[in-house]
């Protein structure tokens, strides 16, 4: 049964069309994967399905008294709010069932419902459907099941007393999201729900949506997750991007089968615009000799034929050539090589006050190595980090950088950025350029001459990473230090970044839960346990 419809959406930003003409059918089991590149409007049309936005052209037709959960990219609680303040209004949606029962049972207390039998039953009729509809809903276990989500998605009872606002923003997530879940919505729709979390929460993640009883969408640039979330992947292109294309395409079955479906697709249409070319070049050879002879027999046949073979081309079902390698960014790292030992940390201490976060802490990186640090939230991992970098200094022990090696810092919080400073600003501040190389640097970073003229801080966090990895490649770095890159990055600006590294002559040591892009990358995986550095086997 379909649940919701959306038809032909079309929605601007101010001057920029960011929705055309888009269609999207969601079922009552749909488990949809939404994906695109950062800008293509993904957001915006789960915010329009949500009924928290309008679109300027279209519908959105939704069942009646449809239920709609939405998490938001980046949701914001109040300082003043405890865990558990926060998950207990789920309650908030039952307030309006709960107002119209007692409104009809006031009614039914009124002389002139209760005097008249037809009234009065009929009053009745209309309690019993409220009663029931609320019960349906959960109403009556409501406190019961925020408390059963709460636990699901990680929380003890120790934290239900915590500051909502103090929490990491992983934490925050999984707390709405427990909000939301605890009133079963119909439709559960998820905007990168997976940002921010670490490996445990993903996974925490993937066994609640797989068994949601209602139907979910789901924008996620961790292909991981796509592959075991969802059953089908709605593709939105940036309008305009590809011309003659409609601006969402859905496919059946997970990531990998979209990915492998999409590429037999496009080279099955490239055949197809091969072929039609080679015949319209056939074709257009003969309206030449046609007219040639024509010219040294004058006949109205040639003429004729001529016109007659160019209506046959005019007839044709144009095949649009494809696009197979989507625009991405130009990334590439290049380095001088340093020496043999690139990084050595030993016996390295971190203390707060009387709280230890690291306690001898022994690590040898050496040159070429690709290395993931990895571990649950909080064990210390960014920290190690700076530590490298000498942003932070141990309590106790060393930390030694090799000799000829320069170091390239990717922040998870970004805060390598100055806000104030426009993007090409940023970017001269790395490497001194000429301001037109600084632009058709940064085109090839998806930074039209608009965009290169904005301050930082108005900067969306995909635009924000795609800046730090504009950066990190002026750096020339030998050794790369990367704390969470793939957050924030859509899909083909993952895959460039995994192909960089690849290429890449120098050192990396990654901080990330991106499992697909670990699997691609890491040759040596770390883990941050208890305060220790624990080896951990790669399976090939």
């Amino acid at each position: 049964m379909i649940i919701c419809n959306v038809l032909n959406v079309t929605k601007h930003h101010g001057a920029n069309l960011v929705l055309n003409s888009v269609s999207l059918e969601i079922k009552n089991d749909s488990r949809i994967g939404l994906i695109g590149p950062n800008g293509a409007g993904k957001s915006t049309l789960m915010r329009i399905i949500a009924g928290l936005d309008t679109a300027d052209e279209g519908n959105v037709t939704r069942h009646r008294g449809l239920q709609t959960g939405y998490l938001p990219q980046e949701p914001t609680l109040p300082d003043d709010s405890t865990v558990l303040d926060e998950a207990m209004k789920a309650r908030d949606y039952y307030a309006g069932m709960q107002k119209k029962i007692a409104g009809l049972e006031t009614r039914m207390g009124k002389p002139e419902v209760y005097e008249d039998p037809d009234v009065l039953q009929s009053v009745i009729d209309e309690h019993e459907a409220a009663l029931k509809a609320f019960e349906d809903a959960g109403g009556l276990n409501v406190d019961g099941r925020v408390i059963e989500m709460l636990h699901a998605v990680g929380f003890s009872e120790d934290e239900f007393d915590l500051p909502a606002g103090s929490l990491s923003g992983g934490e925050k997530k999984l707390l709405y999201l427990a909000r939301l879940m605890a009133t079963q919505p119909e439709l559960l729709l998820l905007d990168e729900p997976d940002n921010h979390l670490d490996a445990e929460g993903k996974k925490m993640l993937e066994r609640l949506v797989v068994d949601y009883p209602g139907a979910v969408v789901v924008i996620s640039h961790d292909r991981y997750m796509l592959d075991v979330m969802v059953e089908s992947i709605a593709e939105l292109d940036v309008h305009g991007q590809h011309p003659g294309r409609d601006q969402l395409t859905m496919f059946s079955g997970n990531y990998s089968e979209f990915a492998t479906d999409k590429r037999a697709a496009l080279l099955q249409q490239q055949a197809s615009y091969d072929l039609q070319q080679r015949e319209i070049t056939r074709l257009r050879k003969a309206i030449r000799r046609l007219m040639d002879w024509n010219q040294y027999v004058a006949h109205s046949k040639f003429v004729t034929r001529a016109r007659n073979i160019e209506k046959r081309i005019d007839r044709m079902d144009t095949v649009e050539r494809p696009i197979l390698e989507p625009k991405r960014i130009g990334l590439e790292f290049g380095a001088e090589r340093g020496g043999f030992k690139v990084l050595e940390l030993k016996s390295i201490c971190k203390r707060f006050g009387e709280t230890a976060v690291l306690e001898g802490v022994d690590l040898l990186v050496t040159h070429g190595e690709r290395v993931a640090l990895t571990g649950q939230n909080g064990a210390g991992k960014s920290l190690l980090l700076k530590m490298m970098m000498g942003r932070e200094r141990p309590s106790a022990g060393e930390v030694r950088v090799g000799a000829r090696i320069s170091i390239g810092y990717y922040a998870q919080e970004q805060e390598t950025l100055d806000p104030d400073l426009t993007v090409v600003e940023e970017v001269r501040r790395v490497k001194d350029m000429h301001e037109s190389d600084a632009y058709a640097f940064l085109g090839s970073f998806l930074f039209d001459f608009r965009k290169a003229r904005r301050q930082v801080k108005t900067l969306s966090g995909g635009e924000k990473a795609r800046l730090q990895m504009a950066k990190l490649m002026l750096m020339e770095g030998n050794l790369l230090l990367l704390d969470e890159p793939t957050n924030n990055l859509d899909i083909p600006s993952c895959e460039a970044l995994e192909d960089a590294i690849e290429d890449y002559d120098g050192t990396v040591l990654v901080i990330s839960h991106d499992r697909y892009f670990l699997e691609r990358v890491a040759r040596r995986v770390v883990e941050v346990r208890e305060g220790k550095v624990v080896e951990v086997e790669v399976r090939e």
